[in-house]
């Protein structure tokens, strides 16, 4: 087995006359090729969920400035409601269609006039839409955590990568006696390239996972925000009509 290696890495060694990209990619040791090839998959991965999450961010920007002049037009918000239905688009919306739902169901069964009904149906407000947010913000946040990882493990992984190659070297140099570039150049060329891959795929993750997170942060406020103003008119809904 140790033979084997030698073998492999002398052959490796001399091979590599002339470098490039595709000559260190295809002619890296297996566990090179197997280190880039995870670093590669993810740095693919982690830049379809910046781009999927970033422009789902914006589109809910948009949806939720919408809602909110439709909401704050003075409008009846039962038509609203009946306008967005039973499927809302949005978080915004979800918030406000899980209100409302419970408003109706409350409305239906006569407890808006009591007493005793008044008081339960501000606390179950509530809670629907505190769960409902919860919720919406758990969805938002799906995939966030696989930047977060290859954020802090990418460089990691690229340093495994490194430190196999700058073994290989060291065998070549063992096997041949020679220290001349020609020897260990391959070997050291691998081991950066390896380094090289794990910040390219690290880098992006952890900025995009910063502003995403902020993104993400200033759209639940938003929601929470809301969610107090509704309950606040809701209230003195249920005031008047008691």
């Amino acid at each position: 087995m140790e033979q084997a290696v030698l073998e492999g890495a002398v052959g490796q060694a001399l091979g590599h006359s002339q470098m490039s990209l595709t000559s260190l990619l295809l002619g890296a040791d297996w566990v090179v090729k197997t280190v880039m090839l995870i670093l590669v998959v993810a740095s693919v991965w982690c830049w379809a969920i910046i781009f999927d999450k970033t422009l789902r961010f914006r589109r809910l920007q948009k949806r939720a400035n919408k809602f909110e002049d439709e909401f704050w037009s003075g409008g009846s918000l039962e038509e609203l409601y009946d306008r967005i239905g039973q499927q809302p688009t949005d978080p915004m919306t979800a918030v406000f269609s899980a209100a409302m739902r419970e408003w109706r169901r409350s409305s239906a069964k006569g407890l808006v006039y009591s007493e005793t009904g008044r008081s339960g149906l501000r606390d179950r407000l509530e809670r629907v839409m505190q769960v409902t947010v919860a919720r919406e913000i758990e969805r938002l946040e799906r995939y966030m955590m696989f930047l977060a990882s290859v954020g802090s493990t990418a460089p990691f992984i690229g340093l495994f990568g490194t430190v196999w190659g700058v073994m290989n070297s060291f065998l070549a140099i063992g096997a041949t006696k020679q220290t001349n570039l020609a020897v260990v150049a391959p070997g050291i060329a691998e081991a950066l390239f390896a380094t090289a891959l794990g910040l390219v795929a690290a880098i992006p993750a952890v900025v995009a996972y910063n502003k995403l997170s902020n993104d993400l942060g200033r759209y639940a406020g938003r929601m929470e925000t809301f969610a107090g103003e509704f309950i606040a008119i809701l209230s003195r809904q249920i005031e008047e009509t008691g």
